[in-house]
C-alpha cells in the first residue's frame, strides 16, 4: 500500500504515523513518498514522488482533504491505482471518510468492504503567446481575471460552433466531479459523477441571462481571450498553470486517463450531498385510505 499525506497538516502527519502503525500490525507492505516519510517522520522505503508510488503499489492511502485528492489525481494520472481518501479538511466530497473512522475503513479494504468509483479527467491544451501549455485536471479548469477589477471577454465554441462571447470575471470548464466545486459556487448545477457532461460556468458574467451551459464530455471545447491589457489566468483545480494574453486559444477535452476513488460500500453521492451541503427535508405523511 502506498500513504500520502499533506505535509502541510501536522493532524495529517499524525494519522500518518497512525495508519503506518496499522498496517503493519496487519503485515502490510507500506511505501511513502519522500516528502510524507520527511515529514512524518516515517521510517519506510519510499518514492521520489505520487507517480513512482502509484506505479509500485496497489492502493495509495491519501490523508488530507479534497485538494490532497485533486493532486493525487492528478499527479498519478495514466496508473489505476485505486485512491483512497481521509478526510481532514473541510467538506470532503472527494474523501472516503473521516480520519477517526480510518481503523473501520482500513477493515473494509481487507474485507471487501469498498468500491471503486472511475472519474473521468479533464485536459487542457494551447499554444500561447508565452509557450505551450498541456494540464490535467479532475475537478475544473478556470480561466480569470488578474487583481484588476475589469470584465474579461471570452469566445466559447463547441465542437467548432460559436456558443458565445461571455463578458464576466472568468469561465469554469468543470468535470462531474467538479460540479460541486467552485462551479457551484458560482451558480452552477450539482452533476451525478455518472452523468457524461462538462459544466460551463461563467464567473460574474455581466449580462444577467448567462448562465451555465452543460454539453456532452465527449465535446471539444475551445476559448478564446478577446481582451487585452488585463492579466488573465488558466488554472487547474485551483493551481495557476499559465497566463493569457488576447488572442490565446485554450481547448479543453475528456482526458483518455481517469482517477479511481475508493468509497465505502453502501454509500452514495447523494448520500454525500446531503452530509457534506446540510440539505434537509421533511417527511410528509401518507394518506390513509378513505
Amino acid at each position: 500500500m502506498g500513504l500520502l499525506a499533506n505535509a502541510d497538516k501536522p493532524e495529517a502527519l499524525a494519522l500518518a504515523r497512525r495508519a503506518r502503525s496499522l498496517l503493519a500490525a496487519r503485515g502490510c507492505a507500506v511505501l511513502t513518498d519522500t516528502a510524507t516519510a520527511r515529514a512524518a517522520r516515517l521510517p519506510l522505503p519510499t518514492c521520489p514522488d505520487a507517480a513512482t508510488l502509484a506505479a509500485q503499489t496497489d492502493l495509495l492511502l491519501v490523508l488530507g482533504g479534497d485538494g490532497t485528492m485533486l493532486r493525487a489525481a492528478r499527479e498519478t494520472a495514466g496508473h489505476n491505482t485505486p485512491i483512497l481518501g481521509i478526510n481532514l479538511g473541510t467538506l470532503g466530497f472527494l474523501t472516503a471518510a473521516s480520519a477517526r473512522q480510518l481503523p473501520a475503513v482500513l477493515r473494509a479494504v481487507w474485507e471487501d468492504g469498498c468500491q471503486v468509483e472511475s472519474r473521468s479527467l479533464i485536459e487542457a491544451r494551447g499554444t500561447l503567446a508565452e509557450g505551450p501549455v498541456s494540464e490535467v485536471a479532475l475537478n475544473d479548469f478556470v480561466i480569470s481575471r488578474g487583481a484588476l477589477p475589469r470584465l474579461i471577454e471570452l469566445e466559447v465554441r463547441v465542437n467548432d460552433e460559436l456558443l458565445t462571447r461571455y463578458r464576466s470575471d472568468g469561465l469554469i470548464i468543470s468535470s462531474p466531479t467538479g460540479s460541486t466545486a467552485y462551479s457551484l459556487a458560482a451558480g452552477g448545477a450539482v452533476v451525478s459523477p455518472q452523468a457524461e457532461v462538462f459544466a460551463l460556468t461563467p464567473i460574474c458574467p455581466h449580462t444577467l441571462s448567462n448562465r451555465s451551459v452543460i454539453v456532452r464530455l465527449d465535446a471539444r471545447i475551445e476559448v478564446r481571450l478577446c481582451t487585452e491589457r488585463v492579466e488573465t489566468f488558466l488554472a487547474a483545480d485551483g493551481l495557476t498553470r499559465a497566463r493569457l494574453q488576447a488572442g490565446d486559444v485554450v481547448r479543453f477535452r475528456r482526458s483518455r486517463h481517469a482517477a479511481h476513488l475508493v468509497r465505502l460500500a453502501g454509500s452514495s453521492f447523494f448520500d454525500t450531498l446531503r452530509q457534506k451541503l446540510n440539505w434537509s427535508g421533511s417527511t410528509l405523511p401518507v394518506a390513509g385510505p378513505r
